[in-house]
């Protein structure tokens, strides 16, 4: 009895948590089909940015300026979110040109696809000349 109460009560939870989701992502589309207007900066579903210029709904395509007098159709669908020019996509960081960055390494040589100072390779040759002798 009391196992299946717990079942009972799982599945319950489990169509609330679907139905909110459908809710939600409906309510995140209209949204998104009220901004998608001609001349809103657009991101497309594979990350191209452009201009929507139109959208034809009876062939479910959108024209969209990628570059000045370049023009592709794209289908409707592939009209990912409207960007907005004062949000940044990008996270920054800041770093300071006067701190080096630590250079891995491994048995004193840099790692595969580190970048090393000039002036510290310097010193490996050297020390590795100095050993050699």
């Amino acid at each position: 009895m009391g196992q299946e109460v717990i079942l009972i009560v799982i599945v319950v939870a489990f169509a609330a948590f679907m139905f909110y989701n459908s809710r939600k992502r409906k309510k995140q589309q209209a949204e998104l089909v009220d901004k998608m207007v001609p001349g809103a900066k657009v991101m497309l579903s594979f990350g191209l940015y452009g201009t929507l210029l139109s959208v034809n709904e009876e062939k479910v395509t959108a024209d969209v300026e990628i570059a000045p007098g370049t023009i592709v159709t794209v289908h409707r669908q592939t009209l990912s979110r409207v960007v907005d020019d004062n949000a940044s996509d990008v996270e920054t960081t800041t770093t300071t040109e006067d701190e080096p960055k630590p250079v891995a390494e491994l048995n004193g040589e840099p790692v595969y696809g580190e970048r090393v100072d000039t002036d510290r390779v310097d010193e490996t040759d050297a020390t590795k000349r100095k050993s050699d002798d």
